[in-house]
């Protein structure tokens, strides 16, 4: 597991970006939560998951941060006094599978100022990294999978909610949705 690098004090409050089920169920007791946006990586369901919303023998799919561009998404700011028992709980809820890599990286908050934030990056080199798939099989493999969490559509559904109501437009989750929701309706 990534260290803090030297220059975030141990024990001072620090932040973490959330990009997809983290933005809706954190899980943890934030001291304050704003908009952010991280450069050089995008938010992509590029991450078959095989314990929290599919299995091995039938993987639903996750999001990850991947390569390129820029993800707006959602800050918590954690007291230095919970950091330990925070990334613990990170790690565990986030490392399962070691599908994410653990960094620091920058974010620029809604008011323009940066910080210094931990967040999970998809580990391209992973056997679980499902690169770039077609919408309809990325649908495919969304009604279907269910896992640990629950359902994978239900998991899409809730992130897409939350990018709705922090004005978050991803017109890929949006399409996927319709796929999704004319299936259901069939």
């Amino acid at each position: 597991m990534a260290s803090a690098p030297s220059n975030i004090p141990t024990m001072s409050d620090f932040w973490v970006f959330g990009y997809g089920s983290l933005m809706w169920k954190p899980g943890f007791e934030p001291v304050e939560r704003r908009g952010a946006r991280m450069f050089g990586v995008h938010r992509s369901l590029c991450v078959y998951s095989w314990v929290h919303r599919g299995t091995r023998q039938k993987p639903g799919l996750v999001l990850g941060l991947d390569v390129g561009g820029s993800c707006r998404g959602v800050a918590f700011k954690v007291a230095g006094h919970a950091r330990d028992q925070t990334i613990d709980y990170l790690r565990q809820r986030e490392q399962v599978t070691s599908v994410y890599k653990e960094v620091w990286r920058r974010i620029v908050l809604d008011d323009g100022s940066s910080q210094t934030a931990l967040v999970y990056v998809a580990d391209r080199r992973n056997e679980q990294y499902a690169g770039t798939l077609d919408i309809n099989d990325q649908a495919r493999l969304i009604a279907g999978g269910s896992g640990q969490s629950g359902a994978n559509v239900d998991y899409v559904l809730a992130t897409l909610e939350l990018l709705r109501a922090e004005q978050i437009h991803d017109h890929h989750l949006e399409a996927l949705a319709d796929i999704i929701n004319a299936k259901a309706s069939r």
